[in-house]
């Protein structure tokens, strides 16, 4: 994203949706936040990746997160192709889905985000937008970006997983390793002292021994 850097505050606007005209921070309040793009309505990636999405959706919900979707389409066609997203998941065919849509008929927002792809373009040789996600914090700042091209289907089970681990270590002074999930130990960060470790971690810390000799590869378990 153009500007934006994480931590930052994301910007906010105003849009036409599939739920009417939001303002995205008034939509947020004080919940975490999932925007992400595709590149058109009635194409087949995408139709697999919002049916992902709304069976994911209690998910995030469960988390405090606002989901919200954004493509070039107009309002009926989101609402039109809604039925195929439904259809695609075995339920009934209808216009509601557990998130609004965002229509950006005029590239407005997909060129403010930097949710362009250039190299992916519509009938009318405009380009589509590639397929983000932004995710942000209830202080209104980006915590993580991800930008896929239009080829590349995304995986909502690893945005969630982001998601667990954005919040966890929000709070608490830990990160998390490669693979991390949800109820996995975690890591000690660098700057954490064995002394203030020994206190902040009551479980315990476990070194694991390098041939360096030095001691920065430090578990715990996951704090409560």
């Amino acid at each position: 994203m153009p500007g934006l850097l994480l931590g930052e505050i994301f910007p906010d606007f105003e849009a036409e949706t599939t739920v009417g005209r939001i303002s995205l921070h008034k939509f947020l309040g004080d919940k975490w936040g999932v925007l992400f793009s595709h590149p058109r309505d009635y194409t087949p990636v995408c139709t697999t990746e919002l049916g992902r999405a709304v069976k994911m959706a209690p998910e995030f919900k469960k988390r405090n997160v606002q989901m919200i979707a954004l493509s070039i389409d107009s309002v009926p066609d989101h609402l039109s192709w809604s039925k195929d997203i439904n259809s695609y998941n075995c339920e009934e065919p209808t216009e509601t889905l557990p998130f609004p849509i965002i229509a950006d008929p005029k590239r407005d927002l997909a060129v403010k985000l930097g949710m362009l792809d250039p190299d992916e373009k519509d009938l009318e040789g405009m380009p589509v937008t590639a397929r983000c996600v932004f995710i942000i914090g209830p202080d209104k700042k980006m915590k993580l970006s991800i930008l896929y091209p239009a080829t590349t289907g995304r995986n909502f089970d690893e945005i969630l997983r982001v998601v667990d681990s954005l919040q966890l270590t929000a709070t608490h002074n830990v990160a998390t390793p490669v693979d991390w999930k949800l109820g996995d130990r975690v890591m000690v960060p660098p700057t954490v002292s064995e002394e203030a470790a020994s206190k902040i971690f009551p479980t315990g810390v476990f070194t694991k021994d390098l041939p360096s000799g030095k001691k920065y590869l430090r578990y715990t378990a996951q704090p409560k």
